[in-house]
Parts: structure tokens; C-alpha cells; sequence
């Protein structure tokens, strides 16, 4: 396992482990996870919610930037932006990839790329964190 990835284990987010998000691999380049969509992340008709798959990338976003701030720095999430482009059903999985755009001193700009089990692309999420 990465240090990275073990770093991102020990300072676990409490609403991503209520979620279920489970950590695929992480370095200060790329984060990665999966979401399998249980009923309680649905909407009517038992397709993922929206509200699910912005936290599953303001998660990985925020990941992201911890990995990449200077020791006694935190990040909060200042904007956020998601192009729903398809469903993910009940029981299919959310694979999330987190890359950067921009990691700047004072702000970190992150895209991700949210795909079904089928490989179709569902959403795409731009977030930028300040680090404070």
C-alpha cells in the first residue's frame, strides 16, 4: 500500500466511511475511489443522487489537497461544479479519479471523472479548495 494511500486511511473522514467510499490508491497526483450504490445513496427511481456523487468527488478533492499542503495546513472546499452526464443504477459502482488542475499556495483547483460499472462516464465535478 502507498504511503499516500495509508497517510488518507489513518485520517479517515467520518462522512465518507457513512457513505462507504473505499480508497482505491492515492499519491499527491491522482486519487481514487469506488462507491457501490447501496438504496440509501439513491433517488427515485434507484438511481444514484446527485448529493451523493458531489460528496464522493468533494471527497476525493479534498483528499487530494492534503496530500499536497505543508505540514500545520488544512483545505476547505470554496466552489464546486458537476456536469451530470449519466445514471449510475442501484448496485452498479461509482469509480471516481481525482487529477489536478491547478496546486497553487493558497488554492488547489480538482477535476473528477465519475464512471458506471459500464465504463460510461457520469459526471464530471471541478472543485476548488483553499488551503488556510
Amino acid at each position: 500500500m502507498s504511503d499516500a494511500l495509508e497517510l488518507l486511511k489513518q485520517n479517515a473522514l467520518p462522512f465518507a466511511n457513512l457513505m462507504g467510499v473505499e480508497l482505491v490508491s492515492a499519491s499527491p497526483d491522482c486519487v481514487e475511489a469506488k462507491l457501490t450504490v447501496r438504496k440509501e445513496h439513491c433517488t427515485i427511481p434507484d438511481i444514484l443522487h446527485g448529493g451523493a456523487i458531489m460528496a464522493l468527488a468533494d471527497t476525493l478533492g479534498g483528499m487530494a489537497t492534503f496530500l499536497n499542503l505543508d505540514k500545520g495546513s488544512s483545505t476547505t472546499t470554496v466552489e464546486s461544479k458537476t456536469n451530470f452526464l449519466s445514471a449510475v443504477p442501484l448496485g452498479d459502482t461509482a469509480s471516481a479519479k481525482c487529477t489536478p488542475v491547478h496546486r497553487g499556495r493558497k488554492l488547489m483547483v480538482w477535476q473528477t471523472h465519475i464512471s458506471r460499472g459500464d465504463g460510461k462516464l457520469a459526471a464530471i465535478v471541478t472543485q476548488t479548495q483553499m488551503v488556510l
